[in-house]
């Protein structure tokens, strides 16, 4: 809390002022934007009602998302664990650390939606380049919320584990992992919630899943058909929070 009147209205000024300067800058076609609001009106218009007759296409769609979530979960899972370790500073040599700590920035630097991008162009439009995508999101957060609970955990089991001689690998096994395991686990489904979402939106730009089905429904004007993804895209997202937020209470 700033505690200076003066100082608190001069930042809410500038605030005001680079807000308006931003919108200004914009270049907003207001003539556009009213041509548009027609043909959105038309849109909604022609997606009611849904159509679920094309439900063969929807399950594919649906059951190929849920495929390359759970999947790049489980990949994303076995290899976060090594990236993790070696990016906890309590554990590793400073070089190990830097290095584990610089691939996990420069990974998370990039959106799924490039990553899928890049991976389409490698491979092909296809679930291949979506899985691929979802394994490199999963590895960065997993590895990240790992390394964080490691250097944040109490060092005085590992320090008992040491004091008896053990080694490196016995020290993770008796003294890191009881530690870190209950956390990790419930990181690793609140990824499989944010892949079953992520899974429907690089597939609008060709990773396969529900989200390519839907981007075909769009170019080929089948609205309706759309409304009828989008509602069972909805229905998925809604069950896979649900399920994530009873895993995750069970293991508290």
């Amino acid at each position: 809390m700033i505690e200076a009147t003066w100082l608190r209205h001069t930042l809410l000024v500038l605030g005001l002022a680079y807000l308006v300067w931003s919108m200004s800058s914009l270049e907003v076609d207001w003539e556009r934007v009213s041509k548009g609001l027609p043909r959105a009106g038309d849109i909604i218009t022609r997606m009611f009602p849904p159509d679920f007759s094309r439900w063969e296409l929807l399950t594919r769609g649906v059951t190929e998302s849920l495929e390359m979530a759970l999947a790049a979960t489980f990949a994303g899972m076995i290899l976060a664990v090594p990236l993790g370790l070696c990016a906890a500073r309590n554990l590793v040599p400073m070089p190990v650390y830097l290095v584990a700590r610089g691939i996990i920035v420069f990974m998370r630097t990039l959106h799924e939606v490039i990553v899928a991008i890049i991976f389409v162009k490698i491979f092909g439009f296809g679930p291949l380049a979506g899985v691929l995508t979802l394994i490199v999101s999963s590895i960065t957060f997993i590895a990240k919320m790992l390394a964080e609970d490691i250097e944040n955990m109490s060092p005085g089991q590992v320090e008992a584990i040491r004091a008896t001689g053990a080694g490196f690998a016995k020290m993770l096994v008796y003294g890191v992992t009881p530690q870190i395991l209950p956390r990790y686990l419930g990181v690793s489904i609140y990824r499989l919630d944010a892949n079953i979402r992520q899974s429907t939106i690089v597939g609008i730009v060709g990773a396969g899943g529900i989200g390519q089905t839907l981007s075909a429904s769009f170019s080929r004007y089948d609205y309706d058909f759309s409304l009828a993804i989008l509602l069972v895209i909805i229905a998925l997202v809604f069950i896979g929070e649900f399920f994530s937020s009873w895993a995750r209470g069970k293991l508290r």
